[in-house]
């Protein structure tokens, strides 16, 4: 009998193997989907304060798990230890976060009945029942678990399937819901490469979250949409840093060039191009060359050796990132200092001379490339920013904080950091995702984890009553009335909402006129105090 194909866990930095787990047979799959719907169906009822609790149980696990993690990912990826550790810094508070505010987040909550003034409505959110999490390899932990671990703390069963390029750290990942056994019956991690992945979207789960590249976001979509299965996607980038004339241009070159290098510029808000305003273009240039030159490229195990820039870490992305430079040469691209590879390792590379038709310039690099733009002002940086197909992320620099906000408000991202780059993926109760082709889920804050619920609505009330203004609305030979009502609740202006009352006052007047001044009265002193009602309950 054959056995199941195999990932081998493969530095990527020295090309040392190191283990290896068995792909999840694709029947599996479909028995893994079923396995979770059954689950649903406890975790969806276990109460939101015991779902915390047994979360917090996970949160400890992680805190002690923190040498092994960095290890893990060290041996995966070729980061440094202290890089894998940010991973799971960031993952961790992000956890806390959740946990303090999810039995507020996921409360029920009353709305405004309109006019049924005797009734009450409420929306509960609740879970989608089984959420598949498809992960990506570049930070295989801070953006496989944060979606993980809000669809659980929402009330799903999650089937989580890693990358097969950081394939060890998906085992870790698994090893470590294990450690939690009230939690891991409502968590499967399967393992495979892309038609593992398929095989999961056809398996007809309720949710998808998907990060990855724009390719494989569309593809996962399409896949689903024949299922109408809702997908939530945090897809590929490319974001422009603007540096404005009076920005602190030693702080811009330092924190560009580290917002480009970092994890080898395999992260999908790096700073993957720059437009510098012509003033200071050229000091700007030379800062961020001698910033580039102090960078090492290497691995280490050493705990005490952070400083470095590691490996690609997907052969397939070496390509890509050789194509962009080799495309940009082409085109008269200049290279400053960097551009030489050596096996998975690719030297931080600054470039000028670069335009628009350039493919390091419009399509998604994910790599140590830093193309530096020189454009006349402010208004040519915002146009060159927003010309392009991703919507992702963004950083403007400039020492007028009213002035960059107001640029900010500008530029077709939807994650803008002012003076600093990368720093918005780390704040746990900010909301992080993508607009254009950069996809439209979220993954952090109160969005990223409502987006793993549907609200039911509820209307609760006795038997509608004869003089309830709705029930004689729904009763023929009412016209009239329910038009007064439209006027007097709904009216713009003074004349709109005072028609209701001249029409029963000219009536009143030309059948009982003695009436026609008290009924004047009271339908005025009606009009305002339904106005009034209805503005506070709404």
């Amino acid at each position: 009998m054959e056995k199941n194909p195999t990932l081998i866990f493969t530095n990527p930095a020295t090309g040392e193997k190191f283990g290896q787990v068995a792909m999840t047979p694709i029947a599996e799959i479909h028995l893994a989907r079923q396995s979770m719907h059954t689950a649903a169906r406890v975790w969806s009822h276990t109460p939101v304060a015991e779902r915390v609790k047994i979360l917090r149980k996970f949160q400890g696990v992680l805190v002690d798990a923190l040498d092994e993690i960095s290890e893990v990912m060290n041996l995966d990826t070729g980061k440094s230890r202290q890089d894998a550790l940010i991973e799971a810094f960031v993952t961790i508070d992000m956890l806390q976060a959740y946990l303090r505010h999810a039995p507020r987040w996921l409360k029920h909550r009353r709305v405004s009945s309109g006019l049924y003034v005797f009734k009450h409505c409420y929306v509960d959110p609740r879970p989608y029942g089984v959420v598949a999490v498809i992960a990506p390899w570049n930070y295989p932990v801070a953006l496989s678990l944060p979606p993980v671990l809000a669809a659980l703390l929402a009330g799903n069963t999650v089937i989580l399937k890693p990358s097969e390029v950081t394939a060890a750290t998906g085992v870790l990942i698994e090893n470590l819901f294990h450690r939690v056994p009230e939690l891991s019956p409502f968590v499967r991690v399967i393992h495979g490469d892309g038609a593992v992945g398929a095989a999961l979207v056809d398996s007809k789960p309720d949710y998808i979250f998907i990060t990855g590249s724009t390719l494989t976001g569309k593809r996962v979509s399409q896949a689903a949409a024949e299922h109408l299965i809702p997908v939530a996607s945090e897809l590929g980038g490319k974001d422009a840093m603007i540096v404005l004339e009076d920005a602190d241009i030693h702080a811009a070159a330092h924190w560009g060039v580290w917002g480009s290098f970092f994890n080898t510029g395999q992260t999908c808000m790096s700073v993957e191009r720059v437009y510098v305003v012509e003033s200071v273009y050229e000091e700007f240039v030379r800062l961020a060359v001698e910033e580039t030159k102090k960078l090492g490229v290497g691995f280490s195990t050493d705990i005490h050796n952070p400083n470095y820039m590691g490996p690609v870490s997907d052969p397939r992305q070496v390509k890509t990132i050789e194509r962009h430079l080799e495309d940009g040469l082409a085109k008269g691209a200049q290279v400053l200092v960097g551009g030489k590879r050596d096996e998975m390792f690719i030297e931080p590379t600054v470039l000028v001379n670069v335009n628009h038709d350039m493919l390091l310039m419009r399509d998604e690099t994910f790599g140590p490339l830093m193309p530096i733009m020189k454009v006349k002002d402010e208004n040519e940086a915002i146009r060159m920013a927003n010309d392009n197909a991703f919507g992702l992320g963004a950083s403007i620099w400039s020492r007028d904080l009213e002035r960059a906000y107001r640029v900010a408000h500008q530029v077709e991202a939807s994650s803008i950091v002012i003076n600093d780059t990368i720093a918005q993926f780390a704040v746990p109760m900010l909301p992080f995702g993508g607009i254009k082709q950069s996809g439209y889920g979220r993954t952090h804050g109160k969005e990223g984890l409502i987006q793993f619920t549907r609200p039911y609505a509820y209307v609760v009330g006795k038997p509608p009553h004869d003089w309830d203004i709705a029930t004689i609305a729904r009763k023929p030979g009412h016209y009239h009335f329910l038009a007064s009502v439209v006027r007097l609740l709904f009216g713009v202006n003074t004349r709109q909402r005072m028609q209701p009352v001249k029409e029963a006052l000219s009536t009143t007047a030309r059948q009982k006129p003695r009436l026609a001044l008290g009924v004047g009265v009271l339908l005025g002193a009606a009009a305002f105090a339904g106005i009034t009602l209805l503005k506070k309950s709404r």
